[in-house]
């Protein structure tokens, strides 16, 4: 990446061309700040351009033997282990990601998309009872058409192979439109294993822009009669913008959206064992994931030993750049970002919250590991998102406040419970409005095979325990007659 940015075209029916205006959009480094990537900066003639390639490709991509197309996905995760050193670098240049959190993507990806092409070669219908005499009745399941899949960039790898994996196994082209913030591994990276792997040209295609034209694009993209499906990452003020298009032009979507995710500590827990996995689920990726905790909800009889463990593991973590092998906590995706991250801080620390670690302004795109004590529902930061690597502690004294304190939020996307007795742990869990709940794991916690999507304002349908694929196929009813039916006429 020192050489110069890495320069792309639109990736439309497996050639790469620029965009129709002939504008380009860059993106930098978070830590450097020079320019790393530059790409088309397209518009809606250009989404056009896209869907028609995709379009074109729906036919002979659908008709593709179901085990081809497992196959093609089977050889697609192998190429994309092999290429595992290459994505680290672009991921860090692009988002300043650490080593750790690009091979975390990597072995999930890979993970996800051989889960996923197993839906190829599932049952795509099955028979149903019918009332008429030498009738077969069938309910079958066939691909959809051209899929608009929109990418983000602070889990890129995982998060694009989630949205197209199951969508090509089931016989369903894609366009990808990637991230501004990491157009390569939110979108051309794995576009670009797929052809590697023998994908067809225009069944992978990949659609760029600036971000000041992003609304032309994602209107352009969803109101394009051809797509068929729809399906969003990112944060809820753009996925209602979103789920509005979708069901002004009546597309099927799914939308998975922002968490303000509680941790509880139940006072039976072990207080070195829940601190651990509560450090795994704030600073990871310094605290840039949908699923990362933001309110650890503590019982006091636990607190001050939790606390203390937490603050030790956290002030303990190597910080800095993200080049380093051994680093966790790397810098924010942006210098606005840290500065947004600061603010909630500084909002809180003059409303009475402590600070029991880090603190203070941004440097640069950096903020580091922080822990605030004393949080109130008068700050800003006891409502908001964090999306940055700091903690919030809430101390409250039963069960009842514990649950009460983690459902007080629009959100409802994961959450944990750490408690050494398994049946109050279950019982709390019950309780909590959110789409993933853990008992004894942090809420980062992530399986492909597993559902996944949130409740309240953090999301609108999920990848179900199929994959998704009932999502990505239409259901028709088809009857076949093995004899002449006697008609009244």
């Amino acid at each position: 990446m020192s050489n110069g940015p890495l320069t792309r075209g639109l990736l439309v029916a497996g050639k790469e061309i620029p965009a129709v205006s002939g504008r380009v959009t860059d993106t930098n480094d978070p830590v450097t700040g020079e320019v790393v990537v530059r790409v088309p900066a397209a518009g809606a003639r250009d989404a056009a351009v896209a869907v028609e390639a995709a379009h074109g490709a729906f036919a002979g991509w659908a008709a593709t033997a179901p085990t081809t197309r497992r196959a093609l996905l089977e050889r697609a995760a192998d190429v994309l282990e092999r290429r595992a050193g290459e994505f680290a670098e672009i991921m860090r240049a692009e988002t300043g990601g650490t080593r750790t959190w690009a091979a975390f993507n990597i072995g999930m990806s890979a993970t996800l998309i051989r889960q996923a092409a197993g839906t190829a070669t599932r049952p795509a219908g099955s028979v149903l009872a019918s009332d008429v005499a030498g009738e077969w009745s069938l309910a079958v399941r066939e691909p959809a058409g051209v899929v608009a899949s929109f990418v983000p960039w602070n889990g890129p790898l995982i998060l694009c192979a989630r949205a197209i994996a199951v969508a090509l196994a089931t016989g369903n082209p894609v366009v990808i439109r990637p991230s501004e913030d990491a157009p390569i591994t939110s979108g051309y990276f794995l576009a670009d294993v797929l052809a590697e792997a023998g994908v067809p040209d225009g069944v992978v295609n990949v659609l760029t822009n600036d971000r000041a034209d992003a609304p032309e694009v994602v209107e352009a993209l969803i109101a394009d009669p051809r797509v068929r499906r729809v399906n969003f990452t990112g944060s809820t003020a753009v996925g209602r913008i979103v789920g509005r298009l979708a069901g002004d032009h009546l597309k099927p979507v799914i939308l998975e959206l922002g968490g303000k995710n509680p941790i509880l500590v139940l006072d039976d827990a072990d207080p070195e064992y829940a601190a651990s996995g509560v450090t795994v689920a704030k600073f990871m990726n310094s605290g840039q994931i949908c699923l990362s905790v933001d309110r650890v909800i503590v019982q006091h009889g636990i607190a001050d030993a939790f606390v203390d463990a937490f603050v030790a593991k956290a002030g303990g973590l190597p910080q800095g750049d993200p080049g380093n092998g051994d680093t966790l906590v790397g810098p924010v995706i942006s210098t606005r970002a840290a500065e947004r991250v600061a603010g909630l801080v500084a909002d809180a620390v003059s409303k009475g919250a402590r600070v029991l670690l880090g603190g203070g302004p941004a440097r640069g795109s950096f903020y580091p590991a922080t822990i605030l004590d004393r949080v109130a529902p008068n700050m800003r930061i006891y409502r908001e998102e964090i999306f940055g690597p700091v903690a919030t502690i809430h101390r409250v004294g039963t069960d009842d406040e514990a649950v009460e304190l983690a459902n007080d939020t629009e959100y409802g996307l994961s959450s944990a419970v750490y408690t050494e007795n398994g049946g109050r742990g279950l019982a709390v869990a019950r309780r909590l409005r959110h789409g993933n709940v853990h008992i004894n794991d942090h809420s980062v916690a992530d399986e492909p095979q597993a559902p996944v999507g949130g409740v309240k304002d953090s999301g609108f349908g999920h990848f179900g325990s199929d994959w998704g694929a009932e999502f990505f196929t239409e259901t028709r009813w088809i009857t076949l007659a093995d004899r002449h039916t006697v008609y009244p006429v």
